[in-house]
């Protein structure tokens, strides 16, 4: 069963796919995104992937069931990828180059355009799950990219948000959180020329860190290259900070918010959204998870366990430590 079901109550859909719950268990001496599996090329540096196991595809199956009501159902089209980083089995974002990592953010920005010229799609959704604390369970360093044809619930209530501070105060939201964070400075943890890096006045998660563009771009297609190396350097030292945080690999959901394609409700997103990543990282201290558990899950109403405050010291002391023992080790 492959389908998309309408949520009458959060006026979204969810997605039905059955198929994924017969995804294997890889075995611990087997990767199929290393070179030599024979899923993949000998040689690659980045690589797109078809999901073996999709819940969006271009060809979907007629649902099982029809609409009735309230109760509407409709095909599951779309795509879904896994975005390879790396022939590197041991390799995290830190550990690659930045001219890998700008192949990486051109990969992204290619995959982008592809999806974007289908007219049926209305997102394109670029992500990457570390860890088993959220749920990995293949550990070849690798994200996904989803292409929805609808715009996702979370992404719908930023971009009105957006809009709505746009059409009251004529800028953008994003952009004067960006000088809130560099006016206060203590949640701030790095900026380059292009981007800034800090964890938001509000976030719910003691180490949710964001990365914004300084400049009103939508998505990767309008990146240029010093664009993607700036970014380059803020995937690079965000992940180290991360690792170095508490002397361990760190979990986390890493989320690419980007303007929608194909939207007539957003044509006009580029105007008032911005390029933003925000990372979800689970660890509270070096051995507790923070859960989003009652409150968090069933009313959307989020707690976070720490002042962020002192949390951005802790994170910018970390980036410190990953500096001097890249410094050292080079």
């Amino acid at each position: 069963m492959s389908e998309l079901r309408w949520n009458p109550l959060l006026k979204t859909y969810t997605m039905v796919a059955s198929n994924r719950q017969g995804r294997p268990q890889m075995p611990k001496d087997w990767c199929p995104f290393c070179p030599g599996s024979g899923k993949v090329p000998d040689q690659f540096d980045v690589f797109p992937y078809a999901n073996d196991f999709p819940a969006l595809s271009s060809n979907p199956p007629k649902p099982d069931l029809e609409s009735e009501a309230m109760y509407q159902v409709t095909e599951s089209y779309g795509a879904c990828e896994v975005i390879l980083f790396s022939p590197d089995h041991y390799a995290t974002l830190y550990k690659l180059t930045l001219d890998h990592l700008v192949k990486l953010i051109t990969l992204w920005a290619d995959r982008f355009a592809l999806y974007a010229a289908d007219p049926k799609v209305k997102y394109i959704f670029e992500f990457e799950n570390r860890g088993a604390e959220v749920g990995v369970t293949m550990p070849h360093p690798h994200g996904q990219l989803y292409a929805y044809p609808f715009v996702p619930q979370k992404l719908q209530v930023e971009l009105d948000s957006c809009r709505e501070y746009y059409q009251k105060h004529g800028t953008d939201l994003l952009g004067d959180m960006n000088q809130q964070e560099l006016t206060f400075g203590k949640r701030l943890i790095m900026q380059n020329e292009h981007f800034l890096c800090y964890l938001p006045f509000f976030t719910d998660y003691p180490y949710g860190a964001f990365i914004v563009s300084r400049t009103l771009v939508g998505n990767f297609t309008e990146f240029n290259e010093a664009q993607k190396r700036d970014l380059a350097e803020m995937l690079h030292d965000i992940t180290g900070a991360f690792d170095a945080l508490f002397d361990r690999p760190f979990p986390y959901m890493m989320c690419i918010h980007q303007t929608p394609v194909n939207s007539e409700d957003y044509q006009e997103s580029a105007l008032y959204f911005r390029f933003h990543i925000e990372f979800y990282p689970p660890l509270r201290d070096a051995s507790r998870i923070k859960y989003y558990a009652g409150s968090e899950m069933g009313a959307w109403a989020a707690a976070n366990t720490r002042a962020v405050e002192e949390t951005a010291d802790e994170l910018r002391q970390a980036l410190e430590k990953f500096k001097l023992t890249t410094l050292v080790n080079s």
